[in-house]
């Protein structure tokens, strides 16, 4: 399968042999940078600023931290969000 048929079927999976993060995955970690009055406020930013439910930006967002380009981008993020997923698997 493409690339572009994975886009179409919405279907993106980090891609290793880029040099940098898409756009979209900079959007990503800059959603995620922000502070947020309240879930309302991000999930409709996360609807009408990235055009993506949030079911599948949350998708996106757990790709990310997996991804050693996303980590070079933006460390203190990423690792902040690895570790509060840590913590939430260890508490199930």
């Amino acid at each position: 399968m493409t690339a572009s048929e994975n886009d179409a079927q919405g279907a993106e999976t980090p891609d290793t042999t880029q040099p940098g993060l898409s756009e979209r995955e900079r959007a990503v970690l800059a959603v995620e940078r922000r502070s947020w009055p309240g879930p309302g406020a991000k999930e409709r930013e996360i609807r009408e600023g990235l055009g993506i439910s949030p079911t599948r930006y949350y998708q996106l967002l757990n790709a990310l931290l997996d991804d050693r380009r996303a980590l070079e981008e933006d460390p203190v993020t990423v690792n902040r969000l690895r570790r509060v997923r840590e913590a939430r698997r260890g508490r199930r």
